[in-house]
């Protein structure tokens, strides 16, 4: 009853039952007030009934939830006791799954939980990230190596046509050799008169082929070296395009000028002459548009009178 002053007197056993009922209310949010402050000094608060309520409120609901936490920690425990006892009685010499493994599993139910446009655009991935030895594909580098592939592809064709050329040309020459061998095998075949001298040209000019072998090589080294200096990129050819672009208006602009000049003789001397001949019509237009201005405002000015 410390919370009632001492002067007051109970002088019924209901209001001594009150009394002695919120005394034990208090005792009770004391005792959870100190054991939550855990020794420290509880701070100073009005005792009243709505105060009381509010801490009794408090400290039911905070046993609540120890309890429910307690029940639920137990209920983990005994959990974990079961599962361990399964997996000893299954297998004793089982162990936690690897890392491997757990991605292995969750690869898998996501896998198994696509729709079939998920399953088809994942499996079209895989099968062109390892026909292009993509380690890790996305957008962009799939782009880029199915570009690179389609220009390596262009490339190869072009190869095969010179190949297809180069083979053509062979099987032609081949033909004709076999037809000179034959030729020459045949007994009608007389060889040259001068034939040792043929054979002595030909051999010189094939020492002075080989010996232009290397300066022809330097050349198309130089060329190839200057090909790949000046490889034409994206940037290169906008910047190519906007220069014609400036240059057709210039020349356009060009045209203009040069059209009004269209209709003058070729000769030199004669352009001047006729020059000078519509520069005199010019100058006598003017001079009549002149003099009818002049009229016009003499016939419409008034006039004083004398």
């Amino acid at each position: 009853m410390a919370h009632l002053p001492p002067s007051t007197a109970i002088f019924s056993p209901s209001i001594a039952r009150i009394a002695a009922s919120t005394a034990k209310d208090w005792s009770y949010v004391d005792s959870w007030l100190l054991l939550k402050y855990q020794g420290r000094p509880v701070p100073a608060f009005e005792r009243n009934p709505e105060t009381l309520k509010a801490l009794l409120a408090l400290a039911n609901s905070n046993e609540t939830a120890d309890e429910e936490r307690e029940l639920v920690a137990r209920a983990e425990a005994t959990i974990v006791q079961e599962v361990s006892a399964v997996q000893r009685q299954s297998d004793p010499n089982s162990e936690l799954p690897t890392p491997a493994d757990v991605r292995e599993r969750i690869l898998g139910a996501i896998q198994d939980h696509l729709t079939r446009e998920g399953q088809t655009a994942l499996n079209s991935m895989a099968t062109l990230s390892c026909q292009l030895s993509v380690a890790y594909p996305d957008a962009e580098t799939l782009g880029r190596s199915m570009i690179a592939l389609h220009a390596e592809t262009s490339e190869l064709e072009q190869m095969r046509g010179r190949v297809h050329v180069l083979e053509a040309y062979i099987e032609q020459e081949s033909a004709s050799a076999n037809d000179l061998l034959q030729i020459l095998r045949s007994d009608d075949y007389k060889p040259a008169n001068d034939l040792a001298r043929q054979n002595l040209d030909m051999q010189r000019k094939i020492k002075a082929m080989a010996a232009r072998i290397p300066e022809h090589k330097d050349r198309v080294y130089s060329l190839n070296k200057c090909h790949n200096a000046s490889y034409n990129t994206i940037e290169k050819i906008v910047q190519d395009e906007a220069d014609y672009l400036n240059l057709l208006a210039q020349k356009k602009g060009l045209d203009a000028e040069v059209d009004q000049f269209s209709g003058l003789p070729d000769d030199l001397k004669t352009a001047r002459a006729e020059l000078e001949h519509l520069r005199a019509e010019v100058r006598a237009i003017t001079q009549h548009r002149d003099a009818i201005f002049e009229g016009l405002v003499e016939r419409e000015s008034p006039r004083k009178g004398r």
